[in-house]
């Protein structure tokens, strides 16, 4: 038997723009995605029997064929049935669940990893990357990880220069979770007519910004477009976005579709303040602390 253990880092979006639909049921996207180190642990190891099975600590985590990472290891099993071998997956949760965080396509991109790495596979990271947008349109980046434009259905990744600095604040109603297809669909009923008017070309500018690495300039040009749609459903998001500004940081943004919440705040001190305070504020939130991380998926063991 062979095992290892790897890192599963979760996902935040810098900038959305939502360009309009495409032929293949998805919507082109143009964004900027980051890694930050709130990360789920991903156990495997090989058994003489040809079966795999999947366990997880958090209850809402499915353990059958849904399951990402279950799928990414049959997907890989398919393609290499002579290197593949029965599994035991763990999955330790750590990034909460249907977030807007990715948690689910970064397991499924740390099958794809681990199994490259236990099986002798030689894939690159490029073919791993092929493999993981037959999955999803976010597993990708998960694989690569680190700070990345990416374009068509967010499968297209050109890495940027790296963030550092600065402290993210996490923030999510524990009983709130808000559907992706409602919100593309909402999106494309209300602001349809921008579509034609939406170019690739306009994330150029917050790149721009990126590239001089001034935290505080980035948090001001922060965008996603699912906020037009989600915060008038949702007016708690949004009061508590603003609370998370009003404490201190230097901006806020909904995170993909949902429902989680990030802030930019300068240091670790005033991350800690603003959370003591905004759980005597806001009831029913979670919270957590992260850095922004140069990795998506990472061998611990």
């Amino acid at each position: 038997m062979s095992q290892c253990t790897l890192a599963a880092a979760a996902k935040i979006n810098l900038y959305l723009r939502i360009l309009g639909p495409r032929g293949d049921g998805y919507h082109a996207v143009a964004m900027v995605l980051q890694s930050v180190n709130l990360r789920d642990m991903i156990h495997i190891a090989t058994q003489p029997r040809k079966e795999m099975s999947i366990t997880c600590d958090h209850p809402q985590v499915p353990t059958d064929t849904t399951n990402l990472a279950l799928r990414a290891a049959h997907l890989l099993a398919e393609q290499f049935p002579k290197q593949a071998t029965g599994l035991t997956i763990h999955i330790e949760k750590y990034i909460p669940v249907a977030a807007g965080l990715a948690g689910g396509s970064s397991n499924g991109a740390a099958l794809l990893v681990g199994l490259n790495h236990l099986w002798n596979l030689g894939l690159t990271l490029a073919e791993l990357q092929s493999y993981a947008a037959r999955l999803g349109s976010d597993m990708p980046f998960c694989v690569q990880g680190g700070t990345a434009l990416g374009t068509g259905r967010g499968e297209l990744l050109e890495p940027l220069p790296p963030l550092t600095g600065g402290v993210v604040v996490l923030a999510k109603f524990a009983n709130l979770s808000i559907s992706t297809p409602w919100a593309y669909r909402t999106y494309g009923e209300q602001f349809s007519h921008t579509f034609a008017l939406a170019s690739v070309q306009e994330s150029d500018h917050f790149v721009q910004v990126l590239a001089r690495h001034i935290l505080p300039e980035i948090a001001t040009h922060l965008h996603n477009d699912f906020e037009k749609v989600v915060l008038p459903a949702h007016p708690e998001i949004e009061r508590l976005k603003q609370g998370l500004l009003d404490s201190g940081a230097w901006g806020s943004l909904l995170s993909g579709s949902g429902p989680t919440v990030f802030a930019l705040y300068p240091d670790l001190t005033l991350a800690k303040q603003a959370i003591a305070q905004l759980k005597i504020d806001y009831s029913g939130v979670d919270f957590w602390v992260a850095e922004f991380c140069p990795w998506g998926i990472e061998i611990v063991t």
